[in-house]
């Protein structure tokens, strides 16, 4: 090698020395570095990366452990129950529109309670009221004492004591243990239920499970309207009073009752239950809803109480300004 080509080639090294030495430190050395943020970056993999949402916390020590919610939580829940004004309102949607407002007042006094419950002298269980199904014997003879003795409550000579079980039976299919025995028995004792007490030699048996009939109701309840004998009677007496083309149909104890029932005008028994008729059909079954308009007044033409006027007065004894309504009438 020449002289002069040695001397370019150790130019040239010098010179490549100085460059590199100039550029420590400097940004074009930096941009040389590999960049730590691609280092870091993960690889793809094809899976869905998990974000840190999906990510398991792990659990604070400090923290108590969060309840555990029960799957069957929410089908254990009891259904809502129909509330009272609601079933009422249904209930009296299938009474005839007539009797309506007694019955509505009738309900209102609680005399008749759910299956199963038991009546205040805690011996016999009041059904449900089926308003358009047929009331027994058994069930009117209950309502008829409780009633009573409800709307009488404050005045103790117009009330009647129900039986106790000590007491001998009158009637051969109502022993001391049937439900209705402390009112069949009570209202026997008082003379209002025809029996071998009151000289009917024959009435041995009651049929309490039998269906109430129009002519029965009259009978048992216009004594307790008129708190008097009953007056006498005859078929002629009975359609002139009425009208009615079936007098003959009706027994002659039941002539009496059904006499002295008109004299109540319109606060009749029999125009309250059955409205206007020329046809009495005493043989006909009562329903539950004919019973309560029945029971709805106690009480003569011109004096009585009904189940308005006894809702009023509670109402009043209870602080409300409802007023009590004294003319007996819807």
């Amino acid at each position: 090698m020449s002289a002069a080509l040695r001397l370019t080639t150790l130019m040239v090294s010098g010179l490549s020395l100085l460059f590199v030495a100039g550029c420590a430190g400097s940004s074009l050395e930096q941009s040389l570095e590999a960049d730590p943020q691609l280092q870091d970056r993960p690889v793809f993999t094809g899976e869905d990366p998990e974000t840190p949402a999906e990510a398991e916390a792990e659990p604070d020590p400090a923290e108590p452990p969060a309840a555990e919610s029960d799957p069957t939580e929410a089908s254990d829940l009891p259904e809502p129950e129909t509330s009272p004004e609601g079933s009422a309102t249904t209930l009296l949607n299938e009474v005839p529109e007539d009797l309506r407002p007694y019955v509505q007042n009738w309900l209102a006094l609680g005399i008749v309670e759910p299956a199963n419950s038991q009546t205040a002298n805690g011996n016999a269980p009041s059904p449900d009221f089926q308003p358009n199904q047929p009331i027994t014997r058994g069930e009117f003879a209950q309502w008829l004492l409780t009633a009573n003795n409800a709307f009488y409550k404050d005045v103790p000579a117009k009330r009647m004591r129900p039986a106790t079980a000590g007491t001998t039976p009158a009637f051969q299919d109502v022993p001391a243990s049937h439900p209705y025995f402390a009112a069949i028995q009570g209202l026997a004792e008082a003379g209002i239920i025809p029996s071998a007490k009151t000289g009917n030699a024959t009435a041995v048996t009651f049929r309490p499970d039998a269906p109430l009939t129009r002519e029965t109701l009259v009978l048992w309840k216009v004594p307790l309207d008129l708190r008097a004998p009953l007056p006498t009677a005859s078929a002629e007496a009975v359609t002139t009073a009425w009208g009615f083309q079936d007098t003959a149909q009706v027994e002659p104890l039941a002539l009496r009752a059904v006499l002295a029932d008109h004299q109540n005008g319109d606060f009749a028994n029999i125009r309250r239950a059955f409205g206007y008729t020329t046809l009495f059909q005493p043989q006909k079954g009562v329903t539950q809803a004919e019973a309560a308009a029945a029971l709805w007044r106690f009480g003569n033409q011109t004096e009585g109480i009904s189940a308005k006027d006894l809702l009023g007065r509670s109402s009043t004894e209870s602080g409300s300004s409802t007023p009590t309504d004294s003319t007996n009438s819807l």
